[in-house]
């Protein structure tokens, strides 16, 4: 078998990670490219070698380090790299990386240029497949002003897209022929920005669809196989957050049916990597060409699971010029896997990203269980890189153990410091249309007030009690010293009140006594005895009621401790005794009518206003992204600017002031 003898990671995070795995696997060393911010990240770490790509004086500059192919293609002759792995994302599908490559003598870990470019323009990938006679939807292309004038063509609803689009962005469902002219014009300068290209184009929405994918490995000998199906209905804004193989929403005659158009699509194309063949799918069971990704996927670890097939593997050895050896009568699928992602955001807000410092982080573990992450400990969730921090992968023997399963590795998935949407996925997996597998890509909007109501009612029926207990016994535990605030009140005393906040609301437990590893609590007329099994700097176990629990702790630099047991967070802080740690900035400050902040850490990419202008409510003054999400900053009321803190292209903290208006 031919090989290759180093491989340069022109990627970073969990993709970088688990290629790295792989390449291992083959006895291939690697080499990792990194930026400032990702200077102790583990693949990194990881890596048998490594090379820092200065990104100059902005940091997240991601123009200079992971989308800069001549760094990259200097680092891979400076290590003597025979080869480059793209990842997803990046420049996975970028025609200039396959072009520097094949100029320098370095293998593509990838497709053809033909391919990406070919595919990865969705209009001419539309044209294409419609020409092999495979279903699609209606369509129209054009410029912004084309598409503005012919759109009636199409019956409403209709969904605007990126020519150069993917993993969810640049796409937008218009509803109301009003709403076109800036849907047309706000996807066509996202698409610029994130893809390079502004091209879109329109095409039929299809109402409440499923989303289910096919993978495709195709070799450069003309193999090509799929490795069967995945459900990738549940999304949020046109994102995928949970991903099963295999659905079963399909018939065994549809999947065949998918199954051999997928493969048609790859080899009329002559395919000769990894790639996936999305489709979308009516109530009928009626299947439409969407588009294909030219690249590894971010959820190829479900059909991992239920294959046994290593992809990222297959791809390495397609590249070094070898022939499939997997032939498609010897496939099947096996059991069920469930994908949850692991965001760093905010469902209650919107889904907003929620960039910050970790104060604790602890994967989920266990039999059947996988967790790929581009982290292994406590760190930044930087708000230029995108919010994924993780994917959790439980395989069981059918759907429903796979549920299940899923649900209790959610419920020991522990991240404190930032909000993550692991609550929303828990509730997602408990939902009884779920169970059912009655969702489409609408799920998350239609049930959305549903789910977050059903985290907040749990969270009450629980009521804090374990995990007050966890925090106090756990403080009690810990070694003294001059900054244990336990200490502050001549360390505990029996009979003593202690005084809580708990999320927002004011609690008193009565430390009533303490004999070996027994301790005696009240709240109320309700008393508490617990023993204690074991305890470490950010762990407790105990048992209360006859049950053992386990609880995870950890503080932040404002005194505020986030408490996790059952399942549920808790922020807890003791209000009986002075925290000098509490620093209040200032700086920034919330929104009002004329004072507009930033809601997170992002890049100003567009000011829309100048000073002293007159603007109207709901005026769009300016655009914040961050985590490849566009925030409109927008007017409360109708005002005139009297202050703009901020220019484009300035970085800007969360909470900083952006623009500052008086009423007219």
């Amino acid at each position: 078998m031919k090989l290759f003898n180093r491989i340069l990671i022109a990627n970073r995070g969990e993709i970088a990670v688990r290629i790295i795995k792989s390449a291992r696997k083959l006895g291939i060393k690697t080499v990792a490219i990194f930026s400032k911010a990702d200077e102790d990240a583990l693949h990194v770490r990881m890596a048998d070698e490594s090379v820092f790509l200065d990104e100059g004086d902005t940091p997240g500059n991601l123009s200079e380090t992971y989308l800069n192919v001549d760094k990259i293609i200097n680092a891979a002759l400076q290590t003597k790299a025979d080869a480059i792995h793209p990842g997803y994302g990046f420049l996975s599908e970028s025609p200039l990386l396959v072009d520097a490559c094949e100029k320098n003598n370095i293998s593509f870990i990838g497709p053809n240029v033909k391919s990406i470019e070919l595919m990865g323009n969705k209009i001419e990938a539309r044209a294409f497949v419609k020409s092999l006679g495979i279903p699609m939807t209606e369509g129209i292309n054009g410029s912004p002003d084309e598409l503005l004038k012919n759109a009636h063509k199409i019956k409403l609803p209709i969904l605007v897209k990126a020519a150069a689009g993917g993993g969810g962005k640049g796409m937008r469902i218009v509803n109301e022929n009003d709403d076109l002219k800036q849907v047309l014009e706000t996807t066509s300068r996202e698409a610029k920005n994130y893809f390079g290209d502004g091209s879109i184009y329109i095409e039929k929405y299809v109402v409440e669809p499923r989303h289910i994918e096919f993978q495709v490995l195709g070799d450069n000998h003309g193999n090509v196989i799929h490795l069967f199906d995945r459900e990738c209905s549940i999304q949020r804004r046109y994102q995928k957050i949970i991903e099963e193989s295999p659905s079963v929403t399909l018939t065994d005659e549809v999947r065949s049916k998918m199954g051999e158009d997928a493969v048609k699509i790859a080899k009329a194309v002559g395919y000769n990597s990894a790639g996936t063949i999305e489709f979308l799918v009516d109530k009928d069971l009626n299947y439409y060409f969407l588009e294909m990704n030219t690249r590894i996927q971010v959820e190829h670890p479900v059909t991992e699971m239920v294959t046994g097939v290593d992809l990222v593997e297959e791809q390495i050895k397609i590249a070094a010029g070898n022939k499939l050896e997997i032939q498609q009568s010897e496939l099947s699928q096996k059991g069920h896997a469930i994908e949850c992602r692991i965001y760093a955001e905010d469902p209650a807000n919107n889904f907003m990203p929620s960039p910050g410092n970790m104060t604790f982080y602890k994967q989920s573990e266990g039999e059947n269980i996988r967790v790929d992450s581009g982290i292994d400990k406590a760190g930044t969730i930087h708000s230029f890189f995108d919010p994924m921090i993780s994917k959790q992968v439980v395989w069981a023997v059918d759907r429903e153990s796979a549920i299940k399963n899923s649900i209790d590795a959610l419920n020991n998935y522990i991240v404190h410091g930032i909000k993550t949407n692991i609550p929303y996925l828990q509730q997602m997996l408990m939902h009884q249309s779920f169970a059912k597998n009655n969702i489409s890509t609408k799920f998350c909007d239609t049930h959305n007030d549903e789910l977050l109501n059903n985290a907040t009612e749990q969270k009450l029926k629980i009521n804090g009690i374990p995990h007050l207990i966890a925090f106090a016994v756990h403080s009690l535990n810990m070694p003294v010293n001059k900054n244990n605030i336990w200490e502050q009140i001549g360390y505990w005393r029996t009979n003593s009140i202690l005084n809580f906040k708990i999320e927002d609301e004011e609690r008193s437990l009565n430390f009533i006594s303490k004999e070996n590893e027994s301790y005696k609590f009240s709240e109320g007329e309700t008393i508490y005895e617990i023993t204690l099994v074991d305890v470490n700097e950010n762990f407790i176990k105990f048992s209360l009621e006859n049950r053992i629990i386990e609880s995870f702790i950890s503080e932040d630099g404002n005194g505020i401790s986030t408490v996790s047991a059952l399942g549920k967070d808790f922020s807890i802080e003791r209000t009986d005794i002075l925290n000098n740690k509490r620093i209040y900035s200032s700086a920034g400050g919330e929104n009002s009518e004329g004072n507009l902040c930033s809601p997170m850490p992002g890049k100003v990419i567009q000011v829309n206003v100048k000073e002293g202008e007159e603007v109207s409510r709901g005026k769009v003054l300016l655009v914040v992204e961050a985590m490849k999400m566009e925030n409109n900053i927008t007017a409360m009321e109708d005002a005139v600017v009297e202050k703009i803190s901020v220019k484009e292209g300035d970085m800007v903290e969360g909470n900083a002031q952006l623009v500052f208006l008086t009423s007219k």
